[in-house]
């Protein structure tokens, strides 16, 4: 068994994290395909974004106030079993109802990761080094994305879409496996809660009357709806629409995801200097001033794609300074709840990004105008949400 406070124990948590943005992005490029494959439209194949974003959202409810009480990894062991079960039912599924059904179930098992991956950093370290890990796990996890599309766009090429599938379920075995045999239980017996209804409700009744803990979720969640538009509409945007290659599209990804990974260095590298609510000032503003530089490249009909990408880099290197420093300013003053305050954290999180996802779905106009304006309303209620929660929770308390 690994210590729990070695950098092998945070680079194992942060793949574990890796589940969620795998099992989005690297089937992105292929969904034009399936929707080919399964004999049905984009607005059904966007759904299995959303319909893994529901599952996700909904399982996060539970899986928290359980490891609570039953600890983190027996948790994680069943939440990754799920999830390769149900990578197989996709593997094999013969209609796009069957897909969705298997996305679901790979959602609620896969929630078992990230969200638990959160609550053990709250439970290994202090507030402030629980920042510069939670940093450190976002550049690690930043790599999934960033390869994703591309690799799934090789395996479509060479073996078909259902081989992404095969490859998530791949990943999980040796993630439980890895999970089984060498990380040890971070959460100790004596933080254990009741798991009562009544406890769990209160919990919640707590965290949401905690401004701070909604300010934080706020920030982070309204900036996750913006990429998560992005994941919903772009393979249709800049393939469908704009022409590229779903290998070229891969490729602009990757650019995007540098973003995201040079954010969450710089969240690490300035978390204790510059401290945690100023940094989310800086980077929820980036996002707004990126997500609506792209809207109005958009709206003036500039349908080009460095129009989506260029702004998208920037709103990605923003998200990736507030993706961290949010999850640890609502996590930071709940350590005897932590598993419950990540999976409330989490839910509202997938919640909005779900109904921003099908929002772009359904109002999707063929261009790049509706992802982009949700991608700019992402950003600004992002800053928004720092303006009137977060910067004058610290007047407030001056």
């Amino acid at each position: 068994m690994l210590r729990l406070t070695s950098p092998a124990t945070i680079l194992i948590l942060a793949a574990l994290t890796a589940l969620g943005p795998l099992a989005t992005d690297m089937y992105l490029p292929a969904m034009p395909s399936m929707a080919e494959a399964l004999d049905t439209g984009p607005d059904q194949v966007q759904l299995t974004l959303s319909f893994y974003m529901a599952g996700f959202a909904l399982a996060q409810l539970f899986v928290g106030p359980v490891s609570d009480h039953f600890g983190r990894k027996p948790v994680m062991v069943a939440g990754l079993a799920l999830f390769l079960a149900a990578s197989l039912l996709c593997v094999v599924a013969p209609t796009i109802e069957w897909l969705l059904v298997g996305r679901f179930l790979q959602a609620f098992g896969g929630a078992a990761g990230p969200v638990l991956a959160r609550a053990a950093v709250r439970d290994i370290y202090d507030p402030i080094a629980a920042g510069r890990a939670l940093s450190h796990m976002a550049s690690t996890m930043a790599l999934a994305p960033a390869l994703a599309p591309a690799v799934g766009a090789g395996l479509l090429l060479f073996f078909g879409w259902e081989s992404v599938f095969m490859l998530l379920a791949i990943y999980a075995a040796i993630m439980l496996l890895i999970l089984i045999l060498m990380i040890p239980e971070p959460l100790p017996a004596n933080r254990r809660q009741s798991m009562t209804a009544g406890m769990i409700l209160a919990n919640y009744r707590m965290l949401l009357t905690q401004r701070s803990f909604v300010g934080y979720t706020l920030i982070n969640a309204s900036g996750f709806a913006g990429l998560f538009a992005f994941l919903s509409g772009s393979s249709f945007v800049l393939i469908e629409y704009m022409g590229l290659s779903p290998f070229q599209y891969g490729s602009g990804f990757v650019l995007i995801v540098a973003g995201f990974f040079f954010g969450t260095l710089c969240s690490g590298r300035y978390s204790q200097r510059l401290g945690r609510d100023y940094l989310l000032m800086l980077a929820s503003l980036m996002c707004a001033l990126a997500g609506t530089t792209m809207a109005i490249l958009a709206i003036a009909g500039v349908h080009e794609p460095w129009a989506v990408i260029a702004p998208h880099v920037i709103f990605l290197f923003g998200f990736g300074i507030v993706m961290p420093q949010s999850m640890a300013g609502a996590l930071a003053p709940n350590p005897q709840c932590a598993g419950s305050a990540s999976s409330l954290f989490g839910f509202l999180q997938m919640t909005i990004a779900a109904l921003g996802g099908a929002l772009v779905g359904q109002f999707h106009d063929g261009t790049s105008r509706t992802m982009a304006i949700a991608i700019a309303l992402g950003g600004l209620i992002s800053f928004t949400a720092y303006a009137g929660l977060i910067r004058q929770r610290g007047k407030s308390s001056v």
